[in-house]
């Protein structure tokens, strides 16, 4: 099992930066992937951005350029550094984490986003 935690959600005006934190505990020596969801109110819950053990990196097209994804694998850790912020990023922020792409993993419990216009 895994356990994953998130941290630093808040309330930013638009062009402001915030950064997420996810922190993961348990049997970590299994994940090889980590990534950020976020689900707005009434819409799907959808990938933000990914990053494998390699370092490898995905990010959805409406977050490149103003999102950056990193881990540091000796804390366990997973951060979202995110600038530029738009009214249309707001929404619960989900951290992942998996074995490898495309199996179901393990979610926390979100951090909420809000940007102001």
């Amino acid at each position: 099992q895994v356990q994953l935690v998130e941290s630093g959600g808040g309330l930013v005006q638009a062009g402001g930066s915030l950064r997420l934190s996810c922190v993961a505990s348990g049997s970590t020596s299994s994940i090889n992937v980590m990534g950020w969801y976020r689900q707005a109110p009434g819409k799907q819950r959808d990938l933000v951005a990914r990053i494998a053990s390699g370092r490898s990196t995905d990010y959805a097209d409406s977050v490149k350029g103003r999102f950056t994804i990193s881990r540091d694998n000796a804390k366990n850790t997973m951060y979202l550094q995110m600038n530029s912020l738009k009214p249309e990023d707001t929404a619960v922020y989900y951290c992942h984490a998996a074995r490898t792409y495309g199996v179901l993993g393990y979610w926390g419990q979100g951090t909420q986003v809000t940007v102001s216009s």
